[in-house]
């Protein structure tokens, strides 16, 4: 790879060091020859997701979001080759022999994230954390192994509803600052917690038994997770290594005096570190 080449990768390495810490480091234990291309997937996530943050209405968004999907499909080549994240995505798909139709699937589901409408169900929840979160840990296990396929297997499906509902619980503090509520809604119903109330960040008990639920369902599919990743081979199963993290920052949202809009739920680089080289040595 020559060193314009190099370049957008190196952008997309430093965007995601700087934005993405907990995926940077988990890339850090993958094959240094694949990991640009690993990077560059990361990167066009980062993009997506910060899309509604970057623009002052959703039909904004979605005239972004359609700019992806044209350099997708191709129609949008001098203008990717511009954009450092567009021009590495681009050269890790033909390069990866990706196909552009998980990424187009990616963007659609994450069209959610430009409106304030409520997540209605849990099973639409894992729908979304399948195509966008499952759809990823897919794609990378891609680049580490190509027989592993680019449609999210169970391993990918349980790995990304985990995350994903990891993720979102930790997140909780800025998208009640924008209106967004991605907890689901026939939890909310369940536990009579208000729609309204969650979406301006007002704290209750009923939103803390919601969030008690949502935890265990991601525990649940973290325990799906391990039993399927014992029969992945061992090039693929490195592309499931963020995971690791996922209970660490569960029992995190457990701790005493924790405020799910106010509590940052982070942990020390040298705790991430080391939890994610213990998961390494484990798929070797």
């Amino acid at each position: 790879m020559g060193a314009s080449e190099q370049e957008p990768y190196a952008y997309c390495d430093a965007l995601l060091r700087r934005e993405d810490p907990d995926r940077w480091l988990a890339a850090l234990f993958l094959p240094a020859e694949r990991r640009p291309h690993v990077h560059a997937l990361y990167a066009f996530n980062l993009e997506i997701g910060r899309v509604r943050r970057s623009v002052s209405e959703p039909f904004l968004g979605e005239i972004r979001f359609q700019w992806w999907r044209e350099v997708l499909i191709g129609e949008r080549a001098g203008e990717a080759a511009a954009n450092p994240v567009a021009a590495a995505l681009t050269s890790t798909l033909e390069r990866c022999e990706l196909p552009n139709a998980s990424l187009l699937a990616l963007i659609d589901a994450r069209l959610f994230d430009l409106y304030d409408a409520p997540m209605p169900t849990t099973e639409a929840l894992e729908a979304y954390a399948r195509a966008t979160a499952g759809q990823l840990f897919q794609l990378v296990a891609a680049i580490l192994d190509p027989k592993s396929g680019t449609e999210p297997g169970e391993a990918a499906t349980h790995a990304g509803a985990a995350y994903a509902m990891t993720g979102l619980m930790r997140a909780l503090p800025w998208h009640a600052a924008t209106g967004q509520v991605y907890l689901p809604g026939d939890m909310l119903e369940r536990h009579d917690a208000v729609f309204e109330a969650v979406q301006t960040g007002i704290g209750s008990p009923a939103l803390r038994a919601v969030l008690a639920e949502l935890r265990g369902h991601a525990r649940g599919h973290l325990e799906k997770f391990a039993a399927c990743l014992e029969a992945k081979a061992a090039p693929a199963a490195g592309a499931f290594l963020p995971v690791s993290l996922c209970e660490s920052y569960l029992r995190c949202m457990e701790k005493a005096g924790y405020e799910p809009f106010h509590t940052m739920i982070r942990l020390p680089q040298w705790q991430r570190q080391w939890r994610l080289w213990r998961a390494a040595r484990v798929l070797k």
